[in-house]
């Protein structure tokens, strides 16, 4: 009878019933979930494309270092691998810390030290100077991983792919780099542009931390940074054992290495195949850069509500179609006539050469996202172990490739002989999943046929 009167004293004041309150807070308490994920993930994506335009900056600065301090190819090629090979080995520690502590405290504890790296850059003025502090910009390769494992934290399954793909989209930063870091180094000196990333990630560090929040599944463990135990390590890495993630690993190599090593390749193709001036070349190669950033967005939410292994194999037949034409090198045939001989020239010309690397490039953004997003599939607790090391086996594409492309070329004396290589990559990892998927469908069939008591032990 109280509860009676009480409800009919607020419809008389015109006051909300406790139901309508509860029902506002529900809403209120949604909206500002949601604003809060998608905040983050964009602030989150912000400071990652800083972080890759300084992991990929010596590629830009380094024949400026050349010139000035008389390097070797053989110097020039270790300061320019030095911070790719961190990178590579970065992502493992990163993606299990990030995994136990929150992908929050990691990134920013890594974009700080980034920062700091960055200003003894600017200062650093001997070969060995530079390799040293190279080493340690290369940690930005990481934030990669420790920023996937946050973005997944805030997102429900159905939204992973989507959430990876717009966090993947951060290696423009390349793109910024090959667009700002001429024009500083024109105006200013090549250590200009070291000190001036320097501010710029250090500004974007307090900002990422000053308007985020930790994760509920990770905000006990804020207060006990190191103080996880043996066993909770050993099943941190139990998923490692697992084949699959290594083939995740090959595949994550190709599409993510491959497109390292071709930002990393592309200006000085461009200019001794079509010789074009470096500045065009630079230009050029961002074509391939900027479409794969960003279409990883987009091949996020087709992982999501296509399946991620569709679009991979979609990915690897069209990069298998463009590496094949891309392969072939510029070839003159000879044909005997009744009269006379004729001619034949068959190349590439550099609009259809373009053209091609973009749809490479694409594809590549696609493959990004829907590897991430099978990794999610099957490891959902542990993006940050199996992501970490996936993310390893794929950066050191980006340190191995470039090297085995100049091999390629001085071998064989064939400059398309990079393409070559990456075809015969793609066409290995092709065979490889297509057995996979085989096998598996095999033992699921198996664990079926004994789960119906078809077989029986």
């Amino acid at each position: 009878m109280i509860h009676i009167m009480f409800q009919a004293a607020l419809l008389h004041l015109h006051l909300p019933m406790p139901q309508q309150i509860d029902r506002k807070r529900h809403w209120a308490k949604m909206i500002k979930d949601s604003n809060n994920k998608w905040y983050s993930l964009g602030i989150a994506t912000v400071v990652f494309a800083a972080n890759f335009a300084a992991w990929t900056m010596l590629a830009v600065l380094g024949v400026q270092i050349r010139e000035d301090l008389g390097l070797t190819d053989t110097r020039l090629g270790l300061l320019l691998a030095a911070p790719i090979l961190t990178g590579a080995f970065s992502h493992l520690p990163a993606g299990i810390f990030a995994e136990r502590f929150g992908g929050r405290i990691i990134l920013f504890t890594q974009t700080v030290i980034v920062s700091l790296s960055l200003l003894a850059l600017a200062y650093a003025n001997t070969f060995f100077q530079l390799l040293g502090v190279g080493l340690l910009v290369g940690i930005a390769g990481g934030t990669f991983i420790s920023g996937v494992t946050y973005v997944s934290d805030w997102f429900e399954r159905s939204m992973q792919g989507t959430a990876m793909g717009i966090y993947g989209a951060g290696i423009a930063g390349a793109a910024v780099t090959n667009l700002l870091a001429p024009l500083i180094i024109s105006e200013q000196g090549w250590q200009a542009v070291p000190f001036y990333y320097a501010i710029a990630l250090a500004a974007l560090a307090l900002l990422f931390w000053g308007s985020t929040r930790t994760d509920e599944k990770h905000k006990k463990h804020q207060h006990r940074f190191g103080a996880a135990s043996k066993d909770e390590a050993r099943v941190d890495l139990n998923p490692l054992r697992e084949l699959r993630v290594w083939r995740f690993g090959l595949y994550f190599h190709f599409v993510y290495g491959g497109f390292i090593a071709l930002v990393l390749w592309l200006p000085q193709y461009y200019v001794g195949e079509y010789d074009l001036t470096l500045k065009t070349a630079s230009f050029a190669s961002l074509l391939f850069a900027i479409p794969a950033s960003i279409a990883g967005a987009l091949g996020g939410w087709f992982a999501d509500n296509v399946g991620a292994r569709k679009i991979n194999w979609a990915v690897f037949w069209v990069c298998l179609v463009c590496l094949f034409f891309l392969s072939y090198p510029k070839t003159t045939m000879t044909i005997h006539g009744i009269e006379e001989n004729l001619s034949v020239t068959v190349n590439i010309n550099l609009w259809v050469f373009s053209l091609l690397i973009f749809v490479v490039g694409v594809a590549m953004g696609f493959g990004k996202a829907s590897i991430y997003r099978l990794i999610y599939d099957y490891y959902p607790r542990d993006v940050g172990v199996v992501g970490g090391a996936v993310g390893t086996i794929g950066t050191l594409g980006g340190f191995t490739l470039p090297i085995l492309f100049g091999l390629a070329a001085d071998i064989t004396g064939i400059r398309s002989s990079c393409f070559m290589l990456l075809y015969g990559m793609l066409a290995g990892c092709m065979v490889l999943m297509f057995y996979a998927i085989k096998i598996d469908a095999f033992q699921h069939r198996v664990k079926q046929a004994y789960a119906d008591e078809f077989l029986t032990l």
